[in-house]
């Protein structure tokens, strides 16, 4: 499972990012058409982010659908998978939408000193 180690990045980022504030909410976007799924990167989360500043985040993901842009007429169709065929019959697509894998936001507390 390749999204334990996904995970295991996105929190060492997050980490990284927070300067050692705690975290309360992590949001991620995931393109549909990257082989990752989301529910995979959930499982793993919690596991993840113990023992860091992340402990106890929440994580929400944003799916970002798929979507090319026709090579030859330029009309943007819908991609459930990394290739697919227009109405016109062209068989290549530029991805435009669904490869992103992106730490959107994070939330942090306030810490008071």
């Amino acid at each position: 499972m390749h999204e334990l180690g996904i995970t295991q990045n996105i929190v060492a980022i997050a980490a990284e990012y927070a300067h050692g504030m705690p975290v309360k909410r992590v949001t991620l976007e995931v393109g549909q058409l990257t082989a990752i799924l989301p529910d995979a990167i959930r499982f793993c989360f919690d596991v993840c982010c113990q023992g860091t500043v992340l402990e106890g985040a929440q994580l929400d993901i944003i799916e970002i659908p798929g979507l090319g842009r026709c090579q030859r007429c330029g009309r943007e169709i819908p991609l459930e998978l990394p290739f697919g065929v227009c109405d016109c019959g062209c068989q290549e697509l530029q991805i435009i939408q669904g490869e992103e894998l992106l730490i959107k936001q994070l939330e942090m507390e306030d810490v008071c000193v």
